[in-house]
């Protein structure tokens, strides 16, 4: 049996907890907050789940400071992540650490300081942009080796959303300001809290074979509002090292929600999407000679979780399995973050060196 430990007994780590559960593991939540236990118990699980699983356990972190575990979990605020994953690998190293996104807040040096850690304990460490591990981008995957659509001439990808779905799902904070979610340099705002739009345009051009982001010219939207300051919009366009341009937008006020991506090429195009409707994502392939394929993929929001935790199994059975949440995709990602707020700051466009 698997034993993993959740760090953070907030929405993300309720819903890791269920998927884990689902699969047979033996789960361990800790939160530094009692009353975070108690919502689990009394409010999130039995609320999305029917009831809740008392097989898992509800404990302070210093209560199993010297328990092993095959994988950690860590779903706290994002400027938290790296301090707690270095404790993790210092302690009791497990076999795997899955990091929820963003993988911190805009720092290179913490992710410098993460990569060296891991490498040194042999620890594998994931990012959680789940997006790629779905069955819809499985089957835009497997359509794109399939079915040619000429040369590719740019990318597109957005992760619009009003921010109220968060907050419903955390009905505790009475807004941004109560949350990392409310200060960009924590890692929340538009940019990084939303950064999946980064990260699957990302994917798709690595599987595209178009290269890595490499110049970025950003225009944000960053506000001052009660207490909080954060980006509420965040336009990216981007190029690659093999001289791709295209675009990537992010924002927390767009209603209803949009996450969608666009791989243009000279004889047609594939277009993904979350959630088309409330039970379905969608995915889309184009040819200008009128060859169409479409097909919407039933999903609820468990099933947004369960390929990763399936996914984390292998790579717990296997440390050296391939995985495109691997700890360096992260940081790709985290790369772009910085240097869309440099570009956005100064007014000018930023290269990422490699």
């Amino acid at each position: 049996m698997i034993r993993a430990k959740i760090l953070g007994a907030g929405s993300i780590g309720n819903h890791l907890a269920h998927g884990a559960r689902e699969r047979g593991w033996s789960v361990t939540m800790c939160d530094i907050d009692p009353e975070a236990l108690r919502r689990t118990r009394d409010d999130i699980y039995p609320t999305r789940y029917g009831k809740f699983d008392e097989a898992i356990r509800l404990c302070a972190p210093e209560e199993v400071v010297d328990d092993v575990f095959d994988v950690v979990i860590i779903g706290t605020p994002p400027d938290s992540h790296v301090a707690l994953a270095l404790a993790e690998m210092a302690a009791q190293p497990p076999r795997v650490i899955l990091i929820e996104k963003p993988l911190c807040e805009p720092d290179l040096a913490a992710c410098r300081r993460l990569a060296a850690a891991a490498a040194a304990a042999d620890v594998r460490v994931l990012v959680g942009y789940n997006h790629r591990l779905t069955e819809h981008t499985r089957l835009a995957v497997e359509w794109l080796a399939e079915h040619a659509i000429g040369e590719f001439t740019t990318l597109r990808a957005m992760t619009r959303e009003h921010w109220g779905g968060i907050f419903a799902a955390h009905p505790w904070l009475a807004g941004p300001a109560d949350t990392y979610l409310g200060f960009t340099d924590r890692g929340g705002g538009a940019l990084a809290e939303h950064s999946h739009a980064i990260n699957i345009w990302q994917y798709f051009a690595e599987l595209a074979g178009l290269g890595r982001i490499t110049e970025v010219m950003a225009m944000l939207d960053e506000v001052e509002d009660q207490g909080a300051a954060y980006d509420r919009v965040a336009q990216l366009s981007v190029r690659t090292d093999r001289g791709l341009v295209g675009t990537i937008v992010q924002d927390v006020i767009t209603q209803p929600a949009r996450k969608w991506l666009r791989l243009e090429g000279t004889e047609g195009y594939l277009e993904w999407q979350v959630s088309i409707d409330p039970s379905h994502d969608l995915v889309r392939l184009v040819r200008h000679d009128g060859k169409t394929l479409e097909q919407r993929v039933a999903k609820t929001r468990p099933d947004d979780f369960r390929g990763e935790i399936a996914h984390l199994e292998d790579v717990i059975a296997d440390p050296s399995l391939p995985s495109p949440l691997d700890l360096s995709t992260g940081i790709e990602t985290m790369k772009v973050i910085v240097a869309a707020l440099e570009s956005s700051r100064a007014g000018r466009l930023v290269r990422i060196e490699d």
